[in-house]
């Protein structure tokens, strides 16, 4: 490689290599992440400059091939991205360039790197927020499913980590589905809200040509145009923010997930016996079964909010480009390769743990009946606060309750008797149909 795309002849010798290596970043390596996305939006603004007369019929096919055939070779290893280059943007001109002559130098008519950049971050987004839907859907349909099968299993309830009423594992099952729909509707969501395309809006000016900008975008099938250029810009950041939002409601219920787990499967617990796929041993203590899966999935929130605060951090910009936006990168393609890992993870684990039904019973004490005591206290007439008084006097003489009786007269909608599973079940099925 001769040097920079950017680079003019007679211009001076720029940067020497401690500072370059310091402008690239870890650009190169991030981009492999991004260059298909880069390739596809590249061969979209091929056709664009096509349709407008800027090449002709033939130099738009060599390009459009040509790019295909870096994508192949990326893909088996033939090509590689490395360090040789700036970035991704840099080493496809370059390619071109090298095997097409004179017409792979005219793949950046018309376009700037920062629409580039920001077009191929807009479709990696759209890729992972599907995906990040769609692995909440799997997780709520494990969830669902085994809360159909395991309505009634009483298990005790708890608040501020003591015992408070009977629950069931429905419930529990039920309740962790519920959150996942949410997770999958928030994602679906974010990835509709930031469905628009900055491609033709080049350094954040526009260009003196009627790009084909309404063509290019249903060719890469975005529902609408980023209009103005200097918001093109000024987006960046704030899309990947939302994004990350997204990432982080998921990750903050597979915390919580993972930590009721981490809990169940203590033997002062012992409430749930997980695979051997998802536990290791003690390099001391041959005692040991660590439940480290589960432990690591709790972890997982740790990175996404940390590209929240890293992200936040850089964005005190005024409105154009700055090169301080490319530091937005890392974060977040650092979020959703750890956030994604953790959550492909648990479906798996959630269809393949086994529930200790005479652990939970066990647990439940006497005391833990009070609360229905007293709504039938009231419900014989009493106020309320005069039968939760009473009942509270008589939780010591009280004897053990009966489990079964309790859940199936707990019809409040959503509690044990009435979980509704089939509201939960269809709104399931709207975002599967969305998705699609």
């Amino acid at each position: 490689m001769s040097g920079p795309i950017w680079k003019k002849d007679g211009a001076g010798k720029g940067p020497d290599a401690a500072v370059m290596d310091f402008l690239a970043g870890e650009d190169v390596v991030l981009d492999r992440q991004l260059i298909g996305f880069d390739i596809t939006a590249s061969q979209a603004h091929v056709a664009g400059l096509e349709t407008i007369g800027v090449l002709s019929a033939d130099e738009a096919r060599q390009l459009v091939d040509g790019l295909e055939t870096i994508r192949g070779e990326l893909a088996s290893g033939e090509r590689v991205l490395n360090a040789a280059f700036e970035d991704g943007h840099s080493a496809l001109e370059t390619w071109l360039t090298e095997d097409l002559g004179a017409v792979g130098g005219k793949v950046h008519t018309g376009r700037s790197r920062n629409d580039q950049v920001a077009v191929a971050m807009r479709l990696y987004l759209k890729d992972r927020l599907a995906r990040l839907a769609g692995t909440c859907m799997e997780t709520a349909g494990v969830l669902l499913k085994r809360a159909a099968a395991e309505a009634d299993i009483p298990m005790p309830g708890y608040t501020h980590l003591q015992r408070a009423m009977p629950a069931s594992v429905g419930m529990w099952l039920a309740g962790h589905a519920e959150a996942f729909i949410d997770n999958a509707a928030l994602a679906i969501a974010t990835r509709d809200w930031l469905d628009a395309s900055p491609l033709g809006t080049a350094s954040g000016f526009g260009v003196n040509l009627p790009l084909a900008r309404e063509q290019v975008r249903e060719q890469l099938g975005f529902s609408r145009l980023l209009v103005n250029p200097q918001y093109a810009q000024n987006s960046r950041g704030k899309v990947e923010g939302q994004a990350l939002s997204a990432l982080a409601a998921a990750t903050t219920d597979l915390r919580r997930v993972a930590w009721d787990l981490s809990l169940f499967t203590t033997s002062e617990f012992d409430f749930v016996s997980l695979p051997d796929d998802f536990c290791t041993g003690s390099s001391i203590m041959p005692n040991k079964r660590n439940p480290d899966a589960v432990e690591l999935l709790r972890a997982a929130h740790g990175v996404v909010t940390g590209a929240r605060v890293e992200l936040d951090s850089i964005l005190s910009l005024p409105s154009g480009y700055q090169r301080d936006l490319q530091a937005t990168k890392p974060p977040v393609l650092r979020a959703f390769a750890a956030g994604l890992q953790a959550l492909d993870l648990l479906p798996g684990l959630l269809a393949a743990m086994e529930w200790n039904t005479g652990a939970m019973e066990a647990a439940l004490s006497p005391d833990m009946f009070a609360t229905d005591l007293s709504v039938e206290l009231a419900l014989e007439g009493k106020p309320f606060r005069e039968a939760y008084r009473e009942a509270a006097a008589r939780i010591a003489g009280m004897d053990a309750g009966d489990a079964a009786k309790s859940l199936s007269e707990r019809v409040s909608p959503g509690a044990p008797g009435a979980l509704l599973l089939e509201q939960l079940q269809a709104r399931l099925a709207h975002l599967e149909t969305i998705l699609k």
